[in-house]
C-alpha cells in the first residue's frame, strides 16, 4: 500500500484500526511514534548494486489506555512529515513490537489497515543457481472445456 493510498483510506474514517495478519487487533491505544522514510542501499548475493525506499510508520502501545489516535491526527502527522522529510508516494512499511520489532506492509480492508507478512527473497536466483520451482499440479485436479470425454468426438 502507498502512501497516497493511506491518506485516501484515513480521509474516510472515523476510527483507526490495525489488524495483525492472525487477525487481532492492535490495541486501540496505540501510538503512531514515527513517520518517517528508509533507504536501504545493498548489494545483493549476485553483485547487483540496488536501492529501495519505504515510507515507515512505527506503532506503539503504551499503557495510555485512554488514547485514541484519530485519522485527521495521523493525517497531520503525515503532511507535516511530507514537507518536512520530502517524502515520495512510496510503499508503506509497518514496525510494531512483537518478540521483537516486527516489520509488516500493509493493507486496507475497507475497514481496517491490516498489517501484512513480509517475506525475505534471494533477488539473484539466477546467479545463485537457485532452481525455478514450478508449481506442483495435481492431475486429477485439472478441469478443461477442452479435454477429451468418450464419445465426444474429439478422438
Amino acid at each position: 500500500m502507498k502512501l497516497s493510498e493511506v491518506k485516501q483510506a484515513l480521509s474516510g474514517l472515523d476510527k483507526i484500526t490495525f489488524k495483525l495478519p492472525n487477525g487481532a487487533k492492535v490495541p486501540a491505544h496505540f501510538h503512531v511514534t514515527e513517520v518517517g522514510k528508509i533507504t536501504k542501499d545493498f548489494i545483493d548475493c549476485g553483485g547487483t548494486t540496488r536501492s529501495e525506499s519505504v515510507v515507515n510508520f512505527q506503532l506503539w502501545s503504551s499503557i495510555d489506555f485512554n488514547h485514541r489516535l484519530h485519522a485527521d491526527k495521523l493525517l497531520n502527522i503525515i503532511e507535516l512529515s511530507e514537507s518536512k522529510l520530502g517524502l515520495e508516494d512510496a510503499e508503506i512499511e509497518v514496525e510494531y513490537q512483537a518478540e521483537t520489532i516486527g516489520k509488516y506492509g500493509l493493507a486496507f480492508d475497507g475497514t481496517n489497515f491490516v498489517l501484512t507478512s513480509k517475506q525475505t527473497d534471494c533477488l539473484a536466483k539466477d546467479n545463485c543457481g537457485i532452481p525455478v520451482m514450478k508449481p506442483k499440479v495435481k492431475l486429477a485436479d485439472i478441469h478443461s472445456s477442452s479435454s477429451c470425454a468418450p464419445g465426444s468426438g474429439c478422438c
